[in-house]
């Protein structure tokens, strides 16, 4: 019997997180808002695992994080990958506000994706691999839906589905 399959990743396109930067900015140095203001956003420490904002306000880093949802949005990448639980750092009249990006499949995420998967459809098979998870099933169809499912399902971090076969 022949078996399909594909894997489940979170991982993001760093090309297109490159792109994202250079809008944002391209579009501070644009917006009468943000002449003669202390604003900016930056790679994390150059290791490109999030973003660094900088400015005088919470006003300012509002609007800021509002242009990069929305650049994120027309680059078709999911705004899940910002991780928004870090707490602004204020000091000399700016204030920093770190955004990780977030990424991996870590056991609890497995599985959580393990359970979504087998309560809804029992005739999929999973397996763990080291950084993503294989699903396998008889037919396309059943592969179909189940990426249907996990498309819709409200999850709190981004997934992708690579190398169908």
């Amino acid at each position: 019997m022949v078996t399909f399959s594909f894997d489940i990743v979170s991982d993001i396109n760093l090309s297109e997180i490159n792109n994202v930067l250079d809008q944002v900015r391209r579009e501070i140095s644009n917006r009468y808002d943000f002449k003669n203001k202390l604003v900016e956003i930056d790679f994390i420490d150059n290791s490109k695992n999030g973003f660094v904002l900088t400015a005088e306000n919470d006003l300012l880093i509002d609007s800021l994080l509002e242009i990069i949802r929305k650049k994120l949005a027309s680059r078709n990448l999911s705004q899940k990958i910002l991780d928004l639980n870090q707490p602004k750092i204020e000091s000399n009249l700016k204030i920093k506000y770190e955004l990780p990006f977030i990424k991996g499949l870590d056991q609890a995420k497995t599985k959580e994706l393990n359970n979504l998967i087998r309560t809804n459809f029992p005739k999929v098979k999973t397996t763990n691999n080291k950084d993503n998870i294989r699903v396998s099933a008889n037919s396309k169809d059943e592969l179909q839906k189940t990426i249907q499912m996990l498309r819709t399902s409200d999850l709190a971090y981004p997934i992708q589905f690579i190398n169908f076969h």
